[in-house]
């Protein structure tokens, strides 16, 4: 067992010994179809905290030749195909964890040692090479890919490689454009030269952004690539789907509504919805729904990309924050964390690393779920986003007037932030109404679940307030007018019976009329009690 070169299982085991554990392992079965064809170049793309690392951990663990897995998968998915005795610990696997090379290439550096994360790299798994494969690597080697070829013309071995964050560098040292070239430049010789086809098997590489781009080519065009953004078969294997997240809310008595909320939001094509498996695992062993993303990611890098000066950004920032999804370009981004150079790149950056899902069919970005929404509350939090900050601060206090039916105040406070928002939202229209109404409600989302244009009665309710049970708050309709009357939105409720859009909800509900009058610039409320009937 090696550092790099067969490094054994004790890393999937400590996955195997977590309370929580969920069986992902059909991914092997995946890997075994593409072994030694032209597919077996993979490189998959997911924020961080969904799982990557386990997954190759599982992958060293099944084809390692110096270990017996073999228990470590009895009962798993794996166990029921048929290719799993066939590649069960056959294998040379080389392990490369980039996050960790970098961080031993600096302490080398430190003790006075001239060498790049690129050389270090080489020159320990060759090290690990020479003492496995003494007759065939040279003593004097310092190529890893020739290294490799030598041992699998001496003795017909191939390799798997497994590199875990792999884009560390474009990461980490963003600004070190010398030190990319001679990565890539490595990458190249290990997976494009002629003589690799001979001796890879299979290379699995993941990080969190995609192969860097050049104009509109990948720099290694022969990686199969599983995105957020197109994850393909991969998507039930990008976090935890619903099913198990049900299954888990139901072995350990979590509720499942609080768990939608605050961790919901990923949803792939044929897969469906897909959550943040982190926080799923810490919310249930914690017993508590909060916020777990700050554990291992930062507010400040999510604000400095949404506060970078391109024209349209702001707007399309504070449009999610009041729930809505807003049109991106993502095949203009270039994979890296400079080339930034439009607000579609920051929204397609930001979809990567987990702060955004993308809708591939609609081509919309929006924020995925409560964890994250938290996340940009807490990035707005500045001079910059003064305007947002002052209307999100008055949202509890707009729903407690809603509630004791106090119109007046109710009126005042979405005039003041429509005050508070008009140097950023072109107010001429219900839609930018609409997005008032939602950032001045923000709050509204810990009792509520909020649905836009909801369909009901005999047309769609603009914004229907679903009571979560938690909380027991009557449910609300709101209906909004641009240059009419409140009174006339009440009416429409009733007329058109958008109550019926509460199915499954008994009780009292508000009806909230809200018009904007465009001549005197002022909003008016009218609010009325109704009731839902099962």
């Amino acid at each position: 067992m090696g550092k790099y070169l067969n490094p054994g299982n004790i890393g999937f085991q400590s996955a195997l010994n977590s309370q929580i554990y969920v069986d992902k392992t059909g991914i092997i079965d995946k890997m075994n179809r593409v072994l030694g064809t032209k597919q077996r170049y993979i490189c998959v793309s997911r924020a961080r905290r969904f799982g990557k690392t386990m997954a190759e951990e599982m992958l060293a663990a099944y084809y390692d030749r110096s270990c017996d897995s073999r228990e470590q998968f009895k009962g798993k998915v794996i166990e029921q195909s048929a290719s799993f005795e066939k590649h069960l610990n056959q294998y040379d696997v080389i392990f490369i964890d980039m996050q960790g090379m970098r961080e031993r290439t600096l302490n080398a550096v430190r003790h006075g040692e001239k060498i790049s994360v690129v050389g270090y790299l080489q020159r320990e798994v060759i090290l690990e090479l020479q003492e496995t494969f003494p007759e065939a690597v040279k003593e004097n080697e310092i190529s890893l890919p020739g290294a490799m070829s030598d041992v699998f013309q001496k003795t017909g071995r191939q390799f798997i490689i497994l590199i875990d964050e792999w884009d560390c560098v474009f990461r980490s040292d963003k600004e070190n454009g010398e030190l990319q070239e001679e990565y890539l430049g490595f990458l190249r010789s290990m997976f494009k030269d002629v003589q690799s086809e001979r001796f890879i098997l299979l290379a699995y590489m993941t990080g969190i952004l995609p192969i860097k781009k050049y104009g509109t080519q990948s720099a290694l065009n022969n990686f199969y690539e599983y995105t957020m953004v197109k994850p393909g078969f991969f998507a039930e294997y990008v976090g935890f789907t619903e099913k198990e997240v049900q299954d888990l809310c139901e072995e350990y008595q979590v509720s499942f509504e609080e768990m939608k909320r605050w961790y919901d939001g990923y949803y792939f094509e044929g897969v469906g919805h897909v959550y943040n498996p982190k926080a799923v695992v810490e919310a249930i062993l914690s017993e508590e729904f909060e916020n777990y993303w700050t554990a291992t990611e930062t507010y400040e890098s999510l604000r400095f990309y949404i506060e970078m000066n391109f024209e349209g950004l702001k707007d399309d920032i504070i449009w999610m924050l009041g729930g809505n999804r807003c049109r991106v370009t993502v095949r203009s981004f270039q994979n890296d964390m400079v080339s930034v150079k439009n607000k579609d790149d920051v929204l397609t950056l930001l979809i990567h690393l987990g702060y955004l899902t993308y809708d591939r069919e609609n081509e919309e970005a929006f924020i995925p779920n409560q964890e994250v929404a938290d996340e940009f509350r807490i990035a707005v939090d500045d001079d910059y986003w003064s305007e947002i900050m002052g209307a999100l601060k008055k949202s509890e206090q707009l729903l407690k007037d809603t509630w004791s039916g106090n119109e007046e105040e109710v009126a005042a406070q979405i005039d003041g932030v429509h005050m508070d928002t008009a140097s950023i939202l072109n107010y001429n229209d219900e839609n930018a109404l609409s997005c008032v109404i939602s950032l001045a409600y923000y709050s509204a989302r810990k009792y509520y679940t909020l649905v836009r244009e909801m369909p009901a009665g005999k047309g769609f309710a603009d914004l229907v307030f679903f009571p979560r049970r938690k909380y027991g708050k009557n449910a609300m309709v709101v209906e909004l007018k641009w240059d009419k009357s409140a009174q006339g939105a009440i009416r429409q409720i009733k007329e058109k019976n958008y109550v019926k859009a509460l199915e499954g909800y008994e009780g009292e509900v508000f009806l909230v009329g809200i018009n904007y009058d465009k001549k005197e610039k002022k909003h008016s409320c009218v609010i009325e009690k109704g009731v839902a009937e099962r």
